[in-house]
């Protein structure tokens, strides 16, 4: 799965159903999507992005290619501030959130990373997490041609993605490498947002939720 900013929980089933969970960075970002950015409910009301200042890089660039705009701390601390209800808690939990929040900036993925460990660890959910340009998988390898070599380059015997990838990928063509494919249901929990979730509810309330809603099917 590619590495995401504070994702919905759902996100998280992932942590709960799989032994080895590969952050695909090996991949070219999707500007459109949510690797550089989260959703947060806004200050006046319905849904708002957080967004990491990224440096203008060529639209092929991949994942593990990306890099953060020169001020980019300044940049972010400004877009934090639009959301008070972040800063206003002085639980543990949000003490961590807070301290990953206003880390130095290095390495984007790096900070993607630190973000899913930290979650995993808030919710008691620790598979082992690599990523998929550490691997030596072909390159010119595509769509699910790439994910069955990288199951296959740890030994894995089944691969689990989320509702989402049932268009993307076909069980026969698992099964003919000796693999199974399995979805997570279509997930509908309580917490639509991950960090008002962890700050709010509290991590073993997501954790629960999360854990309760992470069966598969093939």
């Amino acid at each position: 799965m590619q590495p995401y900013f504070f994702p919905y929980p759902g996100y998280f089933r992932l942590f709960a159903a799989a032994d080895c969970f590969v952050m695909l960075d090996c991949v070219q970002f999707n500007r459109r999507g949510r690797v550089h950015r989260a959703q947060l409910p806004g200050p006046a009301g319905g849904a708002e992005w957080l967004t990491l200042p990224l440096a203008r890089q060529p639209r092929d660039v991949l994942i593990r290619d990306l890099a953060f705009a020169e001020g980019a701390r300044n940049t972010l601390d400004a877009r934090l501030r639009r959301f008070p209800w972040l800063a206003g808690s002085d639980t543990e939990v949000a003490g961590q959130l807070h301290r990953l929040l206003g880390a130095p900036l290095s390495g984007v993925v790096d900070f993607l990373e630190h973000g899913l460990r930290l979650v995993g660890s808030l919710l008691d959910l620790r598979p082992t997490l690599l990523r998929s340009s550490t691997l030596g998988v072909d390159p010119a390898l595509r769509g699910q041609e790439r994910i069955i070599a990288i199951v296959r380059a740890l030994g894995g015997v089944e691969y689990i993605n989320p509702p989402g990838g049932r268009h993307l990928y076909h069980g026969p063509c698992f099964a003919d490498a000796g693999l199974r494919l399995s979805f997570l249901s279509p997930y509908a929990g309580p917490h639509p947002y991950l960090l008002p979730a962890l700050l709010g509810a509290g991590p073993a309330a997501v954790r629960a939720d999360v854990l309760a809603t992470s069966g598969t099917s093939q």
